[in-house]
């Protein structure tokens, strides 16, 4: 493990406060796109993708060892934990969002739309309702890199809606070009989404299983937005390409935390979940705070 001075920077008095370890950890290195980490609390480990060398890892927390969780993982990109504490994952090769089920197999929540396969599926989230938001770019088909080259079925890169119960797959949102990262509201009334290709942030009021009135939140000042996670002040951390970046709910820049490396995601973890987990090109980064995640 390699340790590094951390700081907090604090660039408007709403972020004064918020802190942590005066370290950042770096946990594992020798990935070629870290991506997508979730933390499995009842098992107390941390689940992450290597989408170019078509794996995911997994980090004990109890012992501080890395080793695989699947390969090969179709590479998958984004993941989150439903409210069974099922691990939802986003494939860039296989095109579609599946779910582990707790004696290891894999169920499919969708793979189409119209008939027509998805792009890429690259980051997820579940609503208390039990229906699955995704964002669906064409990363994963552009190249052989992150998935498998391939044309378009669809033609757009839209932002989908599972229902939990009939598996109904709907458009929510249609008018991104690389949508991206997304999350929940504390209370769900709004659905924060990333626009990578834009380089900012939008959000949407959630009105039952549509969107309404989306607008431009904020625009990304390090290169672009990835993944984001929100703690339970409400507060947006989003990954971008000098570190993380700290929002205030009306998307003014109040914090940032630098790291080394371009950051692609981020998730809160741990018991109290206060440990800050960050993945960022190479490697996994991390840093005990004095928040909690939502």
């Amino acid at each position: 493990m390699v340790a590094f001075a951390a700081e907090f920077e604090v660039l408007d008095e709403r972020f004064a406060g918020v802190g942590g370890d005066h370290v950042v950890e770096r946990i594992h290195h020798g990935c070629r796109w870290a991506e997508g980490p979730a933390y499995v609390a009842a098992g107390r480990y941390l689940v992450w993708s290597d989408i170019p060398n078509d794996r995911m890892l997994r980090w004990d927390e109890m012992t501080g060892n890395v080793g695989p969780f699947r390969q090969p993982a179709g590479y998958t990109n984004g993941h989150t934990i439903d409210r069974q504490g099922r691990l939802v994952s986003c494939e860039h090769g296989n095109r579609r969002v599946t779910r582990t089920e707790h004696d290891g197999t894999i169920t499919v929540i969708a793979d189409r739309w119209e008939g027509k396969r998805f792009n890429s599926p690259n980051d997820v989230v579940v609503k208390s309702d039990g229906s699955i938001w995704f964002t669906d770019p064409r990363y994963g088909i552009a190249s052989d890199y992150e998935g498998h080259r391939a044309e378009s079925e669809i033609g757009v890169d839209q932002v989908y809606r599972v229902d939990g119960e009939t598996g109904e797959v709907t458009v929510v949102a249609d008018d991104f070009v690389r949508p991206n990262g997304l999350a929940f509201s504390l209370d769900e009334s709004l659905l924060y989404i990333v626009d990578s290709h834009r380089a900012h942030l939008r959000v949407f009021d959630v009105d039952g299983d549509a969107l309404r009135n989306g607008r431009l939140l904020a625009e990304c000042s390090a290169g672009s937005f990835d993944g984001i996670r929100l703690d339970t002040a409400g507060r947006i951390w989003a990954s971008t390409h000098e570190g993380v970046h700290c929002l205030d709910p009306d998307g003014t820049l109040i914090g940032r935390l630098r790291l080394p490396e371009k950051t692609s995601n981020l998730v809160f973890g741990g018991l109290k979940r206060n440990w800050l987990f960050m993945t960022a090109t190479t490697s996994v980064y991390a840093i005990m705070t004095n928040v909690r995640g939502a």
